[in-house]
């Protein structure tokens, strides 16, 4: 037990020491604009046979489901670790990245409705998996946010840890939706050699490593609130105690 609580804690500092670097911060606006000018400058504005402009949100919008994933899983980990070990960072960690997924997630419905419209030619379709299950996990960690604000700081704020860790289970379904059940408008694209979308490789993958990076960036700004946050309610607190 004390070495895990060592690895933990070595842990805690890479990651104060990753998110706040100049590495994080230079990387986002270098892979930002290279992203913009991989789009804009290079990409095919033909997709599943139809040439619109639009359809280079798609860039954007995979880019942004993929880390609106990663934020979620984020946030299950230090849900998880939070109720296991304690300690003020993973509590931090977990509301910190459940703000930036769910933010993330919203910008995936908005921009996969408006490439949806361009492509299918439909804003939303109810009988689609992916949507109707990607829906579900927008609605849950709306409802982790209500939980965290009501318990905040209080003897009740382990709840929002069990939502935590109990919701993510709707994450991994909705990805994998589109494998379990047959789809409506979204294909298997991982591993399916007949999917058409005619997507750049690299432009996708700069794109994303963007969208990451700033998530990293926003990561470390939102911790660093609530560590002031933090440090605000110890000094109220010490000031009515004298």
């Amino acid at each position: 037990m004390p070495r895990l609580s060592r690895v933990l804690g070595r842990l805690t500092r890479v990651l104060h020491t990753v998110m706040r670097s100049r590495v994080v911060k230079w990387g986002t606006l270098v892979s930002g604009v290279a992203s913009l000018v991989l789009v804009f400058g290079f990409a095919s504005e033909a997709m599943y046979g139809v040439r619109n402009g639009a359809n280079l949100i798609a860039y954007w919008h995979i880019s942004v489901a993929w880390s609106s994933a990663v934020a979620l899983s984020a946030t299950f980990v230090g849900s998880a670790l939070y109720l296991r070990y304690g300690g003020r960072f993973w509590n931090r960690l977990a509301h910190s990245a459940g703000e930036l997924g769910f933010l993330f997630a919203t910008m995936t419905l908005i921009t996969g409705s408006i490439w949806g419209k361009v492509i299918w030619n439909s804003w939303w379709e109810w009988s689609d998996v992916r949507l109707v299950t990607f829906l579900i996990v927008w609605f849950i960690y709306a409802g982790y946010l209500a939980v965290y604000a009501a318990t905040e700081n209080s003897s009740d704020e382990k709840y929002a840890s069990v939502y935590g860790v109990v919701g993510f289970v709707t994450v991994p379904v909705s990805y994998m939706a589109t494998r379990l059940w047959t789809p409506t408008f979204h294909t298997t694209t991982v591993g399916n050699p007949e999917v058409e979308a005619n997507i750049d490789p690299l432009a996708l993958v700069v794109s994303i490593v963007a969208v990451m990076l700033l998530y990293a960036y926003l990561m470390s700004v939102r911790i660093e609130l609530h560590e002031l946050e933090d440090k605000v309610l110890l000094a109220q607190e010490a000031r009515r105690r004298h």
